[in-house]
């Protein structure tokens, strides 16, 4: 599909976005993280949710097979929420189910403190409150240095998606979060506005997920009291796609959807 939205790129219009799409019913987008959608694929939730749900992958500007960019902005969280939205109405979504992992769950909150009447419910899975990431410093500046350090499985994943691109895909989200990281202070993506969400969420959340820093999940929760919760012990961070917490994460979303 083509959309007016060019958020993310260089003053490209119009932009092309790929999607993916199967199920039937109440529309539900699944947004993915930084890396594109083949390297936590969500194989179990669409099986358990097609039966009664519309399912829609966007890959957004620069990802799989949309409109390719050259740089990723520190920013791109914002962007990509408008660009986003240019799709689901595009699409004519009403009152879409957000689904976002990772990048794509501060993308979905975005989105609900902007359009809380347009969205009909959210999941944030493996979400972040800030940019300021001091566990993860090494973690980026490796990938950003040498992107082949991510090993064999997750390099052949990621060119399932990007082709020849993989590698630029990972340096430019590894310099996008170091450039977020040097902000001083640390963004908050939501302007302090994260409580403010009107929208019914489910967090779900691995205890041991390597890009979530001391205190950030419980302040996350702390500004969602009435949300939903689902945090999985031995969940790194992808439960969706891990095969210790697929399952929990796939029967926690049919019960919050229903």
């Amino acid at each position: 599909m083509e959309t007016d939205a060019q958020e993310l790129t260089e003053r490209v219009q119009p932009v092309r976005v790929h999607y993916r799409e199967c199920g039937a019913g109440t529309p539900l987008v699944f947004l993915h993280g930084g890396w594109g959608y083949e390297i936590y694929p969500f194989d179990r939730p669409i099986a358990a949710l097609a039966a009664r749900h519309r399912i829609i992958i966007p890959d957004r500007s620069g990802y799989g097979r949309s409109t390719p960019i050259q740089r990723l902005e520190p920013r791109f969280h914002e962007a990509a929420a408008l660009e986003t939205r240019a799709v689901i109405d595009a699409l004519d979504l009403r009152l879409p189910v957000l689904w976002g992992h990772s990048d794509g769950a501060v993308i979905a909150a975005l989105i609900a403190l902007a359009a809380p009447a347009r969205i009909g419910g959210l999941v944030l899975e493996a979400s972040h409150l800030s940019g300021d990431k001091p566990g993860s410093r090494a973690f980026f500046e490796m990938t950003a240095r040498d992107p082949d350090s991510i090993g064999d499985r997750a390099a052949a994943a990621l060119a399932r998606d990007h082709g020849r691109e993989w590698r630029q895909v990972v340096v430019r989200h590894s310099l996008a979060w170091l450039e977020l990281a040097d902000a001083k202070p640390a963004a908050d993506f939501y302007g302090g506005r994260l409580g403010d969400l009107q929208v019914r969420t489910l967090i779900v959340h691995g205890a041991r997920d390597p890009r979530t820093e001391p205190g950030e999940l419980d302040a996350i929760c702390s500004a969602l009291p009435h949300a939903a919760r689902l945090v999985l012990p031995e969940g790194g961070h992808s439960p969706h796609s891990e095969r210790a917490s697929a399952d929990a994460v796939a029967s926690a979303a049919v019960r919050f959807l229903a």
